[in-house]
């Protein structure tokens, strides 16, 4: 059992921000597989799918961002599935934008919801599907950043993004995660 897991904000206010990212890629992939994310359990809405022949449930903690992993920890409880099955898509502030980079474990990188599942799950070596997001401009704080919308040529792009996030995981999924990062990174 694969456990992937969108990043994101519940609710309109944050729908279409920067640290929704994980929750867009999340949705697309969803729509890919024609699933429907929304049987709440765990805090989180959730939706099984099939990768191929793989089964995987898809999650969306709806524990805000700070959160994450008491969602993520219940769910890897529920399901029994380790750690290395763990596929995490999230916005990264140090790519920049449109970037899609694979990694396995690491530290949180400032990254609220990477803190709070690392400290809940008590172990970072889980796989993350990285969407950059850029920076934020000299005195601009990164709190305020990640919680605006997009720009507008952003956006314009924003499904090219979310399409490479979704063929990253499923190349993770069915081929392993050393062949997505020598596609992706």
């Amino acid at each position: 059992m694969i456990i992937i897991v969108g990043l994101g904000n519940p609710g309109k206010k944050f729908e279409r921000t920067r640290h929704n990212a994980g929750f867009m890629a999340l949705d697309e992939l969803a729509r890919s597989l024609h699933v429907d994310i929304s049987q709440g359990k765990h805090n989180a809405l959730l939706g099984k799918a099939r990768i191929d022949a793989e089964a995987t449930v898809l999650a969306k903690p709806q524990t805000y961002m700070n959160d994450s992993g008491r969602a993520v920890g219940a769910i890897l409880t529920d399901t029994y599935a380790g750690i290395s099955n763990l596929i995490v898509l999230h916005d990264e502030l140090d790519l920049p934008f449109g970037t899609v980079r694979i990694k396995i474990g690491g530290g949180h990188g400032g990254h609220n919801g990477l803190r709070s599942i690392i400290e809940q799950v008590g172990s970072s070596d889980f796989m993350r599907v990285r969407l950059g997001i850029g920076r934020p401009v000299p005195g601009m704080d990164a709190a305020d950043y990640v919680l605006s919308p997009f720009l507008a040529e952003e956006r314009q792009l924003l499904p090219d993004v979310l399409a490479r996030a979704v063929e990253a995981v499923k190349i993770i999924v069915l081929e392993g995660p050393n062949k997505a990062m020598n596609i992706f990174n």
